[in-house]
């Protein structure tokens, strides 16, 4: 798993470029994007496409060529693969069949941001994309509500105004937050204010580009009743082992990690499981 630039293609590591001239395959999103890369340090390797739309039919052409013994190496059309990007079930395959994987980090638009930002990072919430639909949206705004720790977003252009007003609307007018757009790049930005101020801006902006938001930490308390802890812990430990579950439900509500491990401890006693 190698991570590739998110738009200076200098910065790409010498490690990665190393590991990227001795795998035998390189699976890619999209062959002609990445190959630009590959071509800019004469590269010359055999590329497979790997993305969300094919990646059941590719993924056990690419696990028979590991288990043929070659070395595939995995990345995405910028920053780490896996992080909004396709992976997760490849890496989970690899780890299954007892295959080696190894991560060559690198740039990452969302800790790029971060760091940048002005905003508190020794806890940090990666939302990923927000539901593109507002009802969703805003329902999924409203779970981070309290989360206390600064929430990290990615976000498409077109829908950049209108997630900073639901932002705004749920989150408050006043909490502070940035917008960080073409990281690395030529007219790289990084706009802080209040999500208010960031609303009103970007609602008249014609933006482009890649686009990662960030809010600050929440001063609110939890108020996450028995019930709500109940039914995310639930929800939470039928695909996550115990630790992860309780990982998981604690940054999403903000209720202390020992208070949700005794809570998921009492519901397993209550269950039998």
């Amino acid at each position: 798993m190698i991570a590739t630039p998110i738009g200076n293609l200098g910065d790409i590591s010498l490690r990665a470029l190393w590991v990227l001239r001795q795998v035998d395959r390189i699976a890619c999103e999209d062959t002609r994007h990445s190959g630009l890369l590959l071509n800019q340090y004469g590269i010359k390797k055999p590329l497979l496409s790997y993305h969300d739309h094919n990646a059941d039919k590719a993924r056990p052409a690419l696990l028979a060529h590991i288990k043929a013994g070659e070395s595939i190496a995995l990345i995405s059309d910028a920053g780490l693969p896996l992080l909004a990007d396709p992976g997760f079930k490849l890496v989970r395959a690899c780890i299954e069949a007892a295959y080696a994987v190894t991560v060559i980090p690198g740039a990452n638009a969302a800790l790029t941001a971060l760091v940048g930002a002005g905003l508190p990072a020794d806890q940090f919430y990666f939302a990923g994309f927000l539901p593109p639909k507002m009802a969703a949206r805003q329902k999924a705004i409203e779970t981070l509500e309290s989360v206390p720790a600064t929430l990290v977003f990615y976000e498409a252009p077109q829908r950049l105004a209108e997630t900073l007003i639901d932002l705004a609307k749920i989150l408050g007018a006043a909490r502070r937050g940035a917008v960080a757009r073409e990281l690395t790049k030529l007219f790289e930005e990084t706009r802080r204010g209040t999500l208010g101020e960031l609303a009103d801006y970007y609602r008249t902006q014609d933006i482009k580009g890649e686009i990662v938001i960030l809010v600050g930490r929440s001063e609110k308390k939890a108020t996450t009743t028995l019930a709500v802890l109940d039914e995310a812990l639930r929800e939470n430990l039928q695909t996550q082992t115990l630790r992860d579950a309780v990982t998981s439900v604690s940054a999403a509500t903000g209720v202390k990690k020992s208070e949700v491990y005794a809570r998921a401890l009492w519901l397993r006693g209550k269950t039998g499981k």
